[in-house]
């Protein structure tokens, strides 16, 4: 009996996407099926490159194909799917990269710099096309993390910039133009010098860029998000309260701008002493957590104080593997982003906030119950994450005035006694519903 495309759609059903929950043959990851005489070629093409489950797929589909009557012989070829990148200029040096992740932090200090190299670095070591891109105009790092302080940029024959690189990484900064001089500027010129270093770098074929973005929330990085479409971002925060009061901050930027968030990751989380190893939480701890609750974000790594790997040049360190283990977790949230996240359809009545789920689930929390769950500045307090509101004082009638929608992952309400901070994100109230 000859071989058939359904027989081979119904071997690879067997195969479940661990992070979407779902079969590669539903998700549309099969995009070419060659049949010869019982000799088959197969295409799987992933949501991105660095999938981390891809040599797994690879094996399971193999093997499935193999055990199917009459084959011969298999053979399983994996790519990604290509971002149809939306930009407002009409020639960019980004129409040819396949994901755009922009690193960011509510407020300078944290490290943000330094987690950008070294997850760009660790992704190009593992053999992919990775590109950084330093946008802070005002005090970017990357000239000093990888020692290059020389000033001059090369072109090319279309007047686009050629970044330099580093070891297979594509590296370009706005210090490696001005060098050490200070870049006094007011704003129509620092949105003009962003737009041209956002689409001006010829970056040729990249898997992955990152977008190191100053600190903050202000005009820059406001003319980043809507200059082009940035795959998702990710968050660096401290353990320090201040840091991660800020992190909301950064989230609500994001979500005014649609772009999906990864997730954070808390830098300087704690020392290790090389004497003793015991080990030190210097800026306190609990933030991660706190912050995972309120946001409904996964923490993607917590990284340590180390001078060994992250006290000196880039290029210098030793490869990490609380790095690698932040980096598979943002690979991971990023598939997710792109093959779309399921999101319920929100609704509130005097008694119940209710989740519908597209599959037809529902998950119903108490109005009161869920307005005692808020976890804001105000409810809880952020250094100790003690909770401040008094039960006696949220009325027993209280309901929703108001439910928005938060990105994917949240939602947000103004209730009948005034209160209006904080997020309910969709795991926090299905934990709630199930309690």
């Amino acid at each position: 009996m000859p071989v058939t495309r359904e027989a081979i759609e119904r071997a690879l059903s067997e195969i479940i996407d661990p992070d979407l929950g779902q079969d590669i043959i539903s998700l549309g990851f099969l995009k070419r099926a060659d049949i010869d005489d019982g000799h088959v070629q197969v295409e799987l093409e992933l949501t991105t490159p660095a999938c981390p489950v891809r040599d797994q797929f690879r094996t399971q589909a193999t093997e499935l194909i193999g055990g199917i009557p009459d084959v011969k012989s298999v053979q399983v070829r994996l790519s990604s799917r290509k971002t149809n990148r939306a930009v407002r200029a009409e020639k960019s040096g980004l129409d040819t990269v396949d994901s755009l992740i922009a690193i960011a932090a509510g407020k300078g200090g944290v490290g943000k710099s330094t987690v950008a190299a070294s997850l760009a670095m660790e992704l190009c070591r593992q053999g992919y096309r990775v590109g950084l891109l330093d946008m802070d105009i005002f005090g970017p790092s990357v000239p000093t993390l990888f020692e290059h302080h020389e000033t001059g940029l090369a072109g090319d024959e279309n007047q686009m910039v050629l970044p330099e690189e580093f070891d297979g990484l594509k590296v370009m900064s706005f210090g490696f133009w001005l060098g050490d001089t200070a870049a006094v500027m007011r704003g129509p010129m620092v949105t003009n010098y962003v737009q041209q270093f956002l689409h001006q770098v010829n970056w040729g074929e990249l898997d992955y860029l990152f977008l190191d973005l100053p600190p903050g929330t202000g005009d820059v990085q406001i003319t980043i998000t809507q200059s082009a479409q940035i795959d998702g971002a990710v968050i660096v925060t401290t353990p320090h309260a201040l840091a991660a009061a800020d992190v909301g901050k950064a989230i609500q930027m994001f979500d005014k701008v649609h772009v999906p968030i990864l997730g954070v990751v808390e830098n300087m989380s704690y020392f290790d002493a090389p004497d003793t190893g015991a080990r030190y939480h210097v800026f306190g701890r609990g933030a991660a957590e706190r912050i995972g609750t309120a946001h409904g974000l996964p923490i993607l790594g917590q990284l340590p104080i180390s001078p060994q790997v992250f006290g000196g040049p880039t290029l210098q360190s030793p490869r990490s593997e609380d790095v690698q283990n932040a980096l598979t977790g943002m690979i991971r949230r990023l598939g997710r982003s792109k093959a779309g996240f399921e999101t319920p359809e929100v609704s509130a009545d005097e008694s119940h906030v209710t989740l519908t789920w597209p599959s037809g689930t529902t998950h119903r929390v108490a109005n009161r119950t869920l307005r005692l769950s808020c976890q804001c500045a105000l409810c809880v307090d952020e250094f100790t994450g003690e909770v401040k509101i008094n039960e006696a004082d949220v009325p027993i009638d209280i309901h929703a005035r108001e439910v928005a929608t938060v990105g994917n992952y949240a939602i947000s309400v103004e209730w009948s006694d005034g209160h209006t901070t904080g997020f309910f994100p969709y795991e926090r109230l299905k934990e709630l519903a199930n309690a």
